[in-house]
């Protein structure tokens, strides 16, 4: 066999292992189902981790627990390039300062049912791959945490975020950012809380972003099913549920946005995209910025991260890029 032929060869044996990797996975998180139930929820962190390389981290230089707010949950971890462009010039309050310099934010908000959850992973890598990723991608990546429910309750987790938006304003030169380049990355209750702050930006009581990810969001939460834990947000009264909803802000918003939804999303949050999509286009008569992630749950789009199944990052990286030039 020739080297021409040789190469051929090599690179049909490479693709048809792709092939069969991502076979393997469509139908191994197909059979986890669409019900956030314990076996959707723990084979999908076991499909997920044994993905990821455990050297994910390396290169990547992480500030954790800092401030932004007075209540023990107002804490957020930074992630930075451990090998950015430039000299580091020093330590400001913990954070490495000089490197690299005017870098867009990608803040993550994580999900957890408005109950639970944390930017840590809860001893998983899922939040720390968000960070890490965006450290790796030219980034400053910034995950936080936010009040919890019963403590907390609607509309708290949006002014949460606007919270955190006005940290990593005020120490955007602390940690290489522009002020001007934050993009949020919300999923689950993590997006409900952006879609939150995005009314509390339209109507000048939060900072403007420079761009909105919103994934597997609910959005007409006046016909989410209900639990416990949506009551403990958005309290008792069903009936006050459907003014607590972000239909309405997110087709009004003049923020850029990038929407997602999973093919295999719990079935409130397939139903809360159709509705939006029918909303956006009798309002503006376009179809919305939304795509749908093939071969993965409502878990699966944020835990692939890192992992050669990620769909969502290079949608991601591609807003970034396009809502954030440098100036």
């Amino acid at each position: 066999m020739d080297g021409q032929a040789t190469q051929e060869s090599h690179r049909r044996g490479s693709r048809s292992g792709r092939e069969h990797d991502a076979g393997s996975w469509r139908a191994a998180i197909e059979a986890l189902g669409t019900a956030l139930a314990p076996e959707l929820i723990e084979g999908t962190k076991q499909l997920c981790a044994s993905g990821l390389d455990a050297q994910y981290l390396t290169g990547v230089e992480v500030t954790r627990d800092v401030a932004y707010g007075p209540h023990p949950r107002h804490r957020l971890d930074v992630y930075r390039s451990a090998d950015g462009a430039g000299a580091a010039t020093g330590v400001s309050g913990g954070i490495r300062t000089g490197d690299p310099t005017g870098s867009p934010v990608l803040l993550f908000v994580h999900g957890g049912g408005f109950v639970a959850g944390d930017k840590s992973g809860d001893g998983s890598p899922f939040g720390p791959n968000i960070g890490a990723w965006a450290a790796k991608h030219g980034m400053i990546g910034v995950a936080m945490n936010y009040r919890l429910a019963p403590e907390a309750s609607w509309p708290d987790g949006g002014a949460d975020v606007g919270a955190a938006v006005e940290w990593a304003r005020a120490n955007a030169s602390r940690i290489g950012a522009d002020p001007e380049r934050i993009v949020l990355l919300g999923q689950s209750a993590g997006a409900m809380h952006v879609a939150d702050n995005l009314r509390l930006q339209a109507e000048g009581r939060a900072p403007r972003v420079a761009g909105a990810v919103l994934v597997s969001c609910m959005y007409d939460v006046g016909a989410a099913k209900d639990l416990p834990m949506h009551r403990a947000y958005w309290g008792d009264d069903r009936s006050a549920w459907e003014t607590r909803g972000s239909l309405d802000t997110v087709v009004e918003t003049d923020v850029p946005l990038l929407l997602a939804v999973a093919e295999w999303d719990d079935e409130q949050f397939q139903h809360s995209a159709a509705a939006l999509v029918a909303s956006w286009y009798a309002r503006r008569g376009t179809f919305p910025p939304l795509v749908a992630l093939p071969s993965h749950n409502h878990l699966s789009t944020v835990y692939a991260v890192g992992t050669p199944h990620d769909r969502l990052m290079p949608l991601v990286d591609a807003f970034v890029a396009e809502r954030t030039p440098a100036s």
